[in-house]
């Protein structure tokens, strides 16, 4: 019988306290976005978006031109791979602005690679919108191999003036392009 009467003093007790929770009202209803403040249509509900600077707005956005710029737009990354296409690339990355070559090793030297890392710092063709570095991979035996940075401003230069040549050209044909249209 005592068990009974706990069971029965618990349920009075719970169902008290919903009773009393419920006559205080909904506590989300006052909070910003609440059951009060939102109206339950959808037009209603852009209407009041709008009146309260909610809304996604378009004006002002027309007719204005954007930058974007796609890596078939841009003279230096079209030269750049002009002049590397005989390397095989690992990683390519026009949002970020970097090409990194794989090691690569020619006909006549079996024992060295080199592999390029070149970093676009400007979409103007210009000496300067160029970082390039170069890695050096010797192997003795297939087996030892040494990695080094090069420092070779005759190498960099190299393969800078080529790509700025090559950018030059592809700028100039797309201007010609663009004004026979």
């Amino acid at each position: 019988m005592s068990n009974l009467f706990k069971i029965l003093v618990k349920i009075t007790l719970i169902l008290l306290f919903c009773i009393t929770l419920s006559s205080c009202g909904d506590p989300l209803a006052k909070l910003p976005g609440g059951k009060r403040d939102t109206p339950e249509g959808g037009l209603e509900r852009a209407r009041k978006n709008i009146e309260e600077g909610k809304g996604v707005s378009l004006g002002g956005m027309i007719n204005k031109k954007t930058t974007y710029e796609f890596s078939t737009s841009n003279p230096l990354w079209r030269a750049t791979f002009d002049v590397i296409d005989f390397m095989p690339l690992v990683n390519v990355d026009y949002s970020g602005g970097m090409i990194i070559t794989d090691w690569y090793t020619d006909a006549n030297t079996t024992d060295e690679a080199l592999k390029f890392t070149i970093r676009f710092l400007s979409n103007e063709v210009r000496a300067d919108s160029l970082k390039i570095i170069i890695h050096k991979k010797i192997c003795k035996q297939g087996t030892n191999c040494i990695t080094q940075k090069i420092s070779s401003p005759k190498l960099e230069q190299t393969i800078r003036s080529d790509i700025i040549k090559k950018a030059a050209q592809l700028k100039l044909q797309d201007g010609k392009k663009k004004k026979k249209k």
